[in-house]
């Protein structure tokens, strides 16, 4: 739940005066190095990553439910955390989507290298995250006496944020294409959001699991 709160410090930037649209810039790049409150949302990325990473090795250590579609859900997170507190080490370092200059040297191959491999990581963080979300909520499935509210409610999040990455993906190609941003801004924050919601979600079952004894808790 810490490592959710962490990941949507972004919202605040409706009360902060970042000069980005929310509706054509990638939220990564509100923490891009030339942004005045890249710092802030460096440092909760940060947090958000390592506090995903521990709570993803924490479940794969102690938690009695076991199996493959669990343990290599677990291991999609902490690949996710691990990937997000590299994200934020690695940031960019310009807003290319607003900034002509930075698309710019984009295309031309002059950013710094950590501008580049933000993308790497980047995209590392969305495959963590969704193999996390699928294999969990497939578990939970198979599982529904022991995890009751991923199963009732993760088959429609993960629909949900497949369709949100689908977006995004679609909107970058244009971008990168020089078709416009179609909403990029829009469909990656309901990307990341959905993230947060769902890892909320798998906390509040995780949290009703540990009340119950292990013997009752079953297995895959």
């Amino acid at each position: 739940m810490a490592a959710a709160l962490a990941y949507s410090t972004w919202t605040v930037e409706a009360f902060l005066p970042t000069g980005l649209s929310p509706r054509t810039t990638y939220v990564s790049e509100l923490a891009a190095e030339d942004q005045p409150y890249g710092t802030f949302f460096r440092t909760a990325d940060f947090v958000a990553g390592l506090l995903a990473l521990a709570g993803a090795a924490v479940a794969l250590a102690r938690l009695p439910l076991r199996g493959w579609w669990t343990t290599a859900g677990w291991a999609g997170l902490a690949l996710f955390g691990a990937a997000t507190a590299a994200d934020s080490r690695l940031p960019l370092s310009c807003v290319a989507t607003a900034d002509a200059g930075c698309a710019a040297r984009e295309r031309a191959g002059t950013v710094p290298w950590t501008h580049s491999a933000h993308t790497v990581s980047s995209s590392l963080a969305v495959i963590g995250a969704l193999l996390g979300m699928v294999l969990l909520t497939v578990a939970a499935r198979r599982r529904a006496g022991t995890w009751p509210t991923l199963a009732r409610t993760g088959p429609l999040l993960v629909v949900l944020e497949l369709a949100a990455t689908g977006w995004t993906l679609a909107s970058v190609a244009a971008f990168e294409a020089g078709r416009g941003t179609w909403w990029l801004g829009i469909g990656q924050r309901l990307q990341v959001l959905l993230i947060a919601v769902w890892l909320v979600t798998l906390a509040r079952s995780v949290l009703k699991t540990a009340k119950v004894p292990p013997s009752e808790a079953g297995r895959e």
